[in-house]
């Protein structure tokens, strides 16, 4: 693959699109320079977090939401979703497939298995499409308006998948005013990050908006072994989404949008014996500009979706449907032991690498189709309502590859595929009475019906025997949730609120077969690897208290507990690279979560999150393969298998705190200057559900902002650093070959430009 290098091509692309997008026909009559302000920070947040916009105060729900100002400074230098990870109470994500694949985490309940048919308890929505598939949810977030995160179980409006809670995007829609911007950046490793939208009105009924990403990163990891100095590290990302919005009358519109997005880059960087044997410290001399690996390294991802929401004024409801579809394929390889050689094939390294191991993953095919239609009632009522029904419907082909690190040109040696067909349909209804001005009370109800068809093959094994036939599966379940919620105004400034509600994880099948140590041809259901998880099924109570103290602080904090019962267990790594599907008998959590927005002054705003969160499996009969590369594991350990009971779940850390502090100040008639720095903090946190000394860490990162508007908003120039302390941090591991880490981006410093119109 070829090395990724400054390329002036693409910059200047990006510039000139940069220029486009600014109307320069846009003439007017000049008009007096008014002397700048500074814009009130403290402002009424609104939400769509039930389907209907209201104000995050009143709803019976711990949600944070996270405005375009700030998420434009976290996901500065061509950040990709994962920089949302700890940046609000109770949220973490991680991956094991680079800027692919985000694994979510809220609450500590989420979802380690790598496999591309994977299904995860956190659900993601994009302007309210469901995204289910995990490489699904990498799309590029671009022009977006805000970002919810809603903690606990939305069994009712939301169903399958979302026991832990919803991660909500919302782009900026057209309008019927000409608007745009365009922000282009530069920085460490020929950084280049590009966004851009412009929309406005094309008739009298007619509007639209256009907006495009792209970003690049130029190779800046060495190898070694080979020797070659930018191998690893960059990739080139596109996107685009196009919208349409036709309102021929004050009672229908139409929003088309279509969007896709396209990845070339360097995959999960594996990094071979990083961690000291008996600590969680990285091994001396170690660099995160270097590695030493034999394998290849690549990842292309090509997606395209839609969809298409219709609203008709009924009078007194609304009614409104919404159609989508998501397309995908996607291609990623890694050298998985993160060294080079073998004990037996010599030389090898850095340290201990007993055997090679050199995987892919691939999804030729991914299709996805959703559609919702319900009603709601106008708010406002002494009663408001909502009824609807949902389809949904996957058809996959995952394939995993292993290929011959030691072997010239490192051919392919192994090969086995899966397909899964997932149909889900469900009926949904939520009602809201308000007895008095001050009491509100609200209920909800769905049935979901899911089923799934799966099958397994491995036409070219690595060490086994190619299944004689595939190994197929098949689960159907019907399954009711449901939520109660009160909100009591104490008075105009304080809300207390209590909620209880359940939420479910469909049945999960897996079947990564390639490297089953299967020497039955997969006709032995104890030993084909292929594993069923039967559904999951969570009641979480919830209560808190949303303070507006005055206008310039506004305090919410709540507490929780929960329980799963038959919570989906993905044992991954021990001897194989592969993933097997368990049922916990029992898991419970408990915790507590606070939001503060604090303006001690006009020219101040201060953002303040934090979480605690206690995660405890209770199942004494659970027992999953310990380390298989040479990892100190603190559980009890019989027949190679260390009990898990009692253990906290992985990426679950009992502390996360993050923090936005913006300030705004005027000078002189024409310019504002604007100052923003954000940390992030997670305590320690274990990669694996056994515990070991090796696999666990804490993180603390910083950022900061600094940049100048003028010529009354239009223009910004700033300069921005993300991860300034160039802390190294093990964010994940790999088990079952060494003591395998994957570590988080170093510093990075750049300098942005802007123009609004």
């Amino acid at each position: 693959m070829p090395n990724r290098r400054p390329s002036a091509t693409r910059a200047l692309a990006a510039l000139a699109a940069f220029a486009l997008l600014a109307p320069a026909g846009y003439a007017q009559a000049p008009e007096p320079t008014p002397t700048p302000e500074v814009p009130k920070l403290l402002e009424e947040v609104t939400v769509t977090a039930q389907k209907r916009e209201e104000n995050i105060q009143d709803i019976p729900l711990s949600v944070t939401s996270l405005d375009a100002d700030k998420l434009s400074l976290l996901y500065a230098g061509a950040a990709d979703v994962k920089a949302l990870s700890a940046r609000v109470p109770s949220l973490l994500l991680e991956s094991s497939f680079g800027r692919a694949f985000p694994r979510f985490y809220i609450r500590g309940l989420g979802n380690t298995d790598f496999d591309l048919n994977a299904s995860q308890p956190v659900s993601m929505i994009v302007d309210e499409i469901v995204l289910e598939n995990p490489v699904v949810k990498g799309k590029p977030l671009f022009d977006l308006q805000r970002t919810e995160v809603l903690r606990g179980p939305q069994g009712s409006l939301f169903g399958r998948n979302t026991p832990a809670g919803i991660v909500k995007f919302e782009t900026v829609k057209p309008s019927r005013e000409l608007d745009g911007f365009a922000r282009v950046s530069y920085g460490t490793y020929d950084n280049v990050d590009f966004k851009g939208a412009v929309g406005g009105p094309l008739s009298d009924t007619v509007s639209a908006r256009v907006s495009l990403l792209y970003q690049q990163q130029s190779d800046w990891i060495e190898n070694t072994f080979t020797g070659e100095e930018n191998a690893l590290g960059g990739h080139d990302t596109w996107a685009f989404r196009g919208q349409l919005l036709w309102e021929p009358s004050e009672r229908f519109s139409a929003l088309l949008k279509v969007d896709g997005w396209s990845l070339d880059g360097t995959a999960r960087i594996f990094r071979a014996n990083i961690l000291q044997k008996g600590s969680n410290d990285l091994v001396s001399g170690y660099r995160q500009d270097q590695v030493a690996q034999d394998g290849l390294n690549e990842q292309d991802i090509d997606a395209f979706g839609g969809a298409l929401k219709l609203e008709y004024d009924l009078g007194e409801a609304t009614l409104s449907s919404i159609t989508g579809f998501e397309t995908l394929e996607m291609y990623s390889r890694g050298d998985i032991d993160g060294g080079f050689g073998a004990v037996f094939a010599p030389p090898s390294g850095p340290g201990l690498i007993p055997f090679p191991s050199e995987s892919a993953d691939g999804l030729p095919k991914l299709d996805q189709f959703t559609q919702e239609l319900r009603v709601a009632s106008k708010p406002g009522g002494e009663w408001d309502w909502l009824v609807g029904a949902y389809y949904f419907k996957e058809e996959l082909k995952a394939e995993t590859f292993s290929y011959a690190s030691l072997a010239p040109g490192n051919p392919q040696d192994g090969y086995a595929f899966q397909t899964q067909d997932a149909k889900s349909w469900a009926l949904f209804a939520s009602l809201d009475y308000h007895p008095s001005e001050r009491l509100s009370l609200k209920g909800g109800l769905r049935y979901t019906t899911d089923e799934k068809e799966f099958s397994a093959e491995r036409p070219d094994p690595t060490f086994q025997l190619p299944t004689t036939r595939p190994i197929e599966v098949a689960t159907d379940a019907d399954l009711v949730t449901w939520d109660f919620a009160a909100t009591y105004e104490a008075n105009e400034n304080v809300n207390l609120y209590g909620r209880v509600g359940t939420g479910f994880r469909a049945p999960s099948i897996q079947g990564r077969i390639l490297f089953c140590a299967d020497f039955e041809g997969g006709v032995n259901p104890a030993t084909n690897c292929v594993s069923v998880a039967d559904e999951e099924k969570l009641t979480s109570f919830e209560v808190g208290v949303k303070t507006r103290v005055s206008d310039k602080v506004r305090f919410n904090v709540g507490g929780f507990y929960y329980n799963v019962d038959g919570q989906q267990i993905v044992a991954v790594g021990g001897q194989f690279n592969t993933a097997t599907l368990l049922n916990a008998d029992k898991t419970k959590g408990y915790g507590l979560e606070v939001d503060l927005d604090w303006a001690p002054a006009a020219e101040w705003l201060v953002t303040l999150g934090g979480s605690y969160n206690k995660t405890e499996i209770d199942d004494p009969r659970l027992s999953v393969a310990a380390c298989g590369g040479g990892c100190t594991v603190l559980d009890p350990v019989a027949n190679g298998l260390a009990s898990v009971d009692g253990n906290a779940l992985p990426h679950a850390p009992k502390w996360i705190l993050s923090g936005i502090v913006d300030y705004r100040k005027v000078l002189g008639t024409r310019g504002v200057l604007k100052a923003s720095a954000d940390f992030t903090y997670h305590s320690e946190k274990s990669f694996f559900l056994y515990e070991s000394t090796e696999f666990v860490a804490d993180a603390l990162e910083i950022g900061a902002r600094l940049g100048y508007t003028f010529a009354q908003g239009k223009w910004e120039v700033a300069a921005f650093g993300r991860n300034l302390a160039d802390a190294e941090i093990v964010q994940n591991g790999i088990d079952f070959n060494n003591l395998t880490g994957m570590t988080n981006e170093p510093r990075t410093i750049g300098l942005e430009l802007v123009r609004r119109f």
